[in-house]
Order: C-alpha cells, then sequence, then structure tokens
C-alpha cells in the first residue's frame, strides 16, 4: 500500500492530457495512489524507482527483449509497489504481448497505452501540479490536526476527543489503548454493533503474548478479516523513552487505508508521546520526592525518621493513622537488564496507583530500580484486611498475565499504628518478600503468614542459623554434591509428603525400594532418625534454613 499522499490513478486518467490514453490491463489498480511521476530511459531505473510512482517509458525496450525478460519487469514493477506503468507502443510495437497483458491483470498493475504524440512532459507537469496542490492541501489539514490534538493535550488529554479528532479524519473506525495508565476508547461514528464488537476483538488478538507484536516499536500493516470481509489495518505504536506505552488502531472500513491516514496516525502517535514524556517527568520529580522521603521513614536512625513524620502533610498523610509496607520485588538475578524490566515496572506501578484509588487508600508508591514500594495508610475505622486482600488479588492477577517478562515476588508487612512505626512494617514486608522468592508457589507472602519463618527469617539469628545448617543438613548437600545422589531431594519429599512412601515414590519416579533405602543413607550420613520427633524437627527445620541461606 502506497504510504505516500497523492492523488488517484481513476482522476489522473481523467484529466485532459490523459484524454487519448487507455488501460490495458490491471483495472484492480485504479484506485492506486499516484505520489511521483518518473520516466525510465533504460531498464535499469527500476532499481532507483519508489512505491507509489507513475513509470512512464516507451516500448523501444520491449521490442529488444524476450518475453521472459519482460515479464520479470513486470514483476518488478509489482514488487516496487509503482501505482502504474504508462506505455508508449506505437510506432515500437502494435500492441504488448497477451502474457504480459495477463500477468499484468494477475497482479493487479495497471498497464496504460500513451497517446504516441503527447510529449511525456505534457503529462509529468499537469500530474505533478495536481499532486503538489493535493500534498499542500494535506499538509495544511494535518497542521490542523496537530492544533486540535495539542489543544486537547493541553486541556487535560481527553482520550475520546483524541479518538474523535482521529476518526473524523479518517473517516475510519479508531480504537486508542494504553498500557500506561491502563485505559481505551473506540471511536467508529456509526457502524453495526456486531461489526463494532468484531474490530475491538480484532485489537485484543494483536496483544496475543506468543507474537509480542504489541512489543516492536514501529508501524504494523496488516489485512485483517472481519466478518466477511476483509480490511486494512494500520497499528500505530505510542513510544515513550523506547518503551511501547500504548498503540492507535485503525480500519479502512469505509474508505482505503493511504498515507494521508498514516500521516494521522503519526501526528497523533507523537503529539500523545510528547504528552506523555512531559507526564513522565513530573512522575519521575515526583518519584524522587517520594523516594527520598521513605528512604528516611525507614532509616535506622531516628531523627530523620521524625523528619519524615514533618513531611507527611506533603503527601497528605495522617502520622496518627494505621500504616502497612509492601514490596513488589521484580527478581533479577537470571542477569537482565534494568531496561528488560522496564515495561513490566512501569506496568505494575500504574496498576498499583490506580489500586490506591481504586479502594480509597491514602498513601504513596515509590518506583525504585528492581522493586515498586508501597506506603498503605488505613483509617482506623476502615475494614483493612478486606482492602489489603483486594490489592493483593488485583497483583496477583496482573503478576500471572504471560506478559510480564520476569519473575515478581510480592512481601506484604503487618498493620502497625502510627507513622513512626512503618519501618517495622517495611522490615516485615522484605522478610515475607524473601520467603516469597523460597515459596516457588506463592509470589505473594504476607507476613503474618510465615509461620517458622517469622522466627527463622529474624536478622540476629544469620550466623546462628548457619552453623544449624552445618550440623544437620550439609553433610547430606555435600555427599549430594559428590556423589550425583538425590537425598536431599528425597528428604524434602518426605516432609512435602508426610512420610508416605507410595507418593514420595510417585512424585519421585523413583521404585518404593529405592526411596527405602536412600531414608536409610540419609540417617546414616546425618546421624538422625526420622523416627525420633525431635531429630525429624531438627532436619525439617533445617530444609527450611536451606532455601532461606540458597536466597
Amino acid at each position: 500500500m502506497a504510504r505516500q499522499n497523492g492523488i488517484s490513478l481513476e482522476k489522473i486518467m481523467k484529466m485532459d492530457c490523459m484524454s487519448k490514453c487507455k488501460i490495458l490491463a490491471g483495472m484492480k489498480g485504479i484506485k492506486n495512489t499516484v505520489s511521483n511521476v518518473n520516466v525510465m530511459a533504460d531498464p535499469d531505473i527500476i532499481n532507483w524507482v519508489e512505491e507509489g510512482e507513475l513509470l512512464l517509458t516507451t516500448a523501444y525496450s520491449f521490442k529488444t527483449s524476450t518475453l521472459e525478460e519482460q515479464r520479470d519487469f513486470i514483476r518488478q514493477c509489482s514488487e516496487k509497489k509503482l501505482a502504474a506503468l504508462g506505455i508508449k507502443i506505437y510506432p515500437y510495437l502494435e500492441s504488448l504481448p497477451k502474457e504480459i497483458l495477463a500477468l499484468a491483470d494477475n497482479l493487479g498493475l495497471p498497464i496504460i497505452e500513451l497517446y504516441y504524440e503527447v510529449p511525456f512532459s505534457d503529462i509529468m507537469t499537469p500530474v505533478f501540479k495536481e499532486i503538489f496542490n493535493k500534498q499542500a492541501i494535506l499538509l495544511q489539514k494535518l497542521e490542523n490536526i496537530y492544533e486540535r490534538l495539542m489543544d486537547v493535550m493541553l486541556k487535560g488529554g481527553d482520550l475520546e476527543r483524541i479518538a474523535k479528532t482521529v476518526n473524523d479524519n479518517l473517516k475510519n473506525p479508531v480504537m486508542i489503548k494504553l498500557d500506561f495508565p491502563t485505559n481505551e476508547v473506540f471511536h467508529s461514528g456509526y457502524i453495526a454493533e456486531d461489526v463494532r464488537e468484531s474490530l475491538i476483538q480484532n485489537a485484543e488478538r494483536f496483544f496475543d503474548p506468543n507474537l509480542e507484536k504489541y512489543k516492536e516499536r514501529k508501524l504494523y500493516e496488516s489485512r485483517e478479516q472481519i466478518g466477511d470481509m476483509y480490511v486494512e489495518r494500520m497499528v500505530m505504536p505510542i513510544v515513550v523513552k523506547n518503551s511501547v506505552f500504548g498503540h492507535i488502531f485503525a480500519w479502512g472500513l469505509s474508505t482505503p487505508l493511504g498515507g494521508f491516514d498514516l500521516s494521522v496516525l503519526e501526528a497523533t502517535a507523537t503529539t500523545m508521546s510528547l504528552d506523555m514524556l512531559r507526564k513522565l517527568s513530573i512522575k519521575e520529580v515526583e518519584n524522587r520526592y517520594k523516594s527520598e522521603f521513605f528512604d528516611e521513614l525507614v532509616s535506622p536512625e531516628s531523627y530523620r525518621r521524625e523528619k519524615a513524620l514533618e513531611k507527611a502533610q506533603m503527601f497528605s498523610l495522617d502520622p496518627k493513622a494505621d500504616y502497612l509496607g509492601m514490596i513488589i520485588n521484580f527478581d533479577t538475578t537470571k542477569g537482565q537488564s534494568y531496561d528488560y524490566v522496564e515495561d513490566d515496572l512501569s506496568r505494575i506501578l500504574n496498576l498499583s496507583e490506580r489500586l490506591l484509588e481504586e479502594y480509597g487508600l491514602q498513601g504513596v508508591v515509590i518506583s525504585k530500580t528492581d522493586s515498586i514500594i508501597l506506603i498503605l495508610s488505613f483509617d482506623k475505622k476502615d475494614k483493612n484486611e478486606r482492602k489489603i486482600a483486594g490489592i493483593k488479588t488485583h497483583l496477583e492477577k496482573a503478576i500471572n498475565l504471560q506478559s510480564i517478562s520476569v519473575r515478581i515476588h510480592v512481601g506484604v508487612g503487618r498493620t502497625y499504628s502510627g507513622m513512626e512505626n512503618f519501618h517495622k512494617s517495611f522490615k516485615d514486608s522484605l522478610k515475607a518478600m524473601r520467603i516469597s522468592k523460597v515459596n516457588e508457589e506463592k509470589d505473594i507472602v504476607s507476613y503474618d503468614s510465615l509461620g517458622v519463618y517469622k522466627i527463622l527469617s529474624q536478622d540476629h539469628l544469620d550466623e546462628e542459623l548457619e552453623r544449624f545448617y552445618d550440623g544437620t543438613l550439609k553433610p547430606l548437600v555435600d555427599y549430594d554434591k559428590k556423589k550425583s545422589t538425590e537425598l536431599v531431594k528425597t528428604l524434602e519429599a518426605y516432609f512435602e509428603f508426610n512420610g508416605n512412601f507410595k507418593k514420595i515414590s510417585n512424585e519421585l519416579f523413583a521404585h518404593y525400594n529405592t526411596v527405602l533405602y536412600r531414608m536409610q543413607r540419609i540417617r546414616e550420613i546425618t546421624g538422625m532418625n526420622l523416627e525420633d520427633f525431635d531429630d525429624r524437627l531438627n532436619l525439617e527445620i533445617a530444609v527450611k534454613i536451606k532455601k532461606l541461606l540458597e536466597k
């Protein structure tokens, strides 16, 4: 599809300069857009032509070439997406070969027989004039569109008005879908409800996580089936700081999509990107202040925490309310760079801010390099448990989306009375997040649900835990490494299935007798008897410590 702006071949054929010319083949391309006119002096010109050109030539080269060479030339013209090929047939040939005309018909490449007495300049000059006039008009229209879009942006960037502006100019259905913040609007004028639903579903399929087309930072064009018809579709990404923040969809349902439509989409995406960049710059400054406030609030130095309390009013926080800390950590231990998780971090950041609004909570959301931290404030009369549960449910749904690139671990602290105690809640959330990394089944862990891990995760116990581990489980771990056995894995299964040897053997795909033998070796290497309550408890705690030490 020609992306340049110009005039249709159909309109050119109605001009005075073309009154004695006629289309011999390729009528399917009669509505092609002509954006330029070129003249072929020799066959090598095909290497220099551009999409959308009307190429003028004579049949002299046809007279001196074979039928196969002529076919190659027509194919090349089609591959270059020329708008049409104008040929002076007489006096070089009586007519073009039927095979060439049939091929042009098949390819949809218009071949025009030019009247032999009309100079090329008499065609080029008026056509160029029409193209120039059309482009001048389109440039004026684009300028007006920019002004309208900027006016919308300056008044708050209402997505509905932006979509209407695009729809008014394209005369085709438009959908704008933003990721940060999540929002979407569809504008089409009047179309049947079933067609509207089909277009919305068509847009949703674009975000198939298996294809990842939505991550590309370039225009995506395709031919889509909508109901029982095929229409052209353009999808323009809205790119800010090298990240895709959303997309603008346009379908050629009423009129074909062309160069002007592309220009409108580019203008809209650029304007929205600039507005988003402005908002991001403001948010970055805000985040810097929030981050400084948070650092003071969790500082081990009491005078810095007192300093943070003095700033509480800046963030509309009541120092006497109940407070809870939450940390959302993006696991980059597999070597992913910050750029790799930046889109995911922005997505979860916006979700977190939206959740605070949805649940009517006062709070502060802070973005760090690989984490998002939430300072949540609760009125003492609020039903805190319900709100926390709702936030956790929404986060869990977002984490389970396949579009998230890395593993996310969430730790939720306990609720404390008074902002001066927030640092305790944040410490709790860090411990819970650490256990989330240990527990492969849970991405979100609350400190209140840690059980024995509450004791094991105490900072001052690190040295004691290592000593305990060295005297219980470490000999078994070392033996596994040396002999390439699976005794530790067998012991973990023993605790998971409460000593049920049949379930253990099924889980490990090992014979029942093999499991019995392994359990005997565990007893011999550790010197501990699983039939003894104290030994069994010590080994089970050692397994949990091992997971903590590995993180």
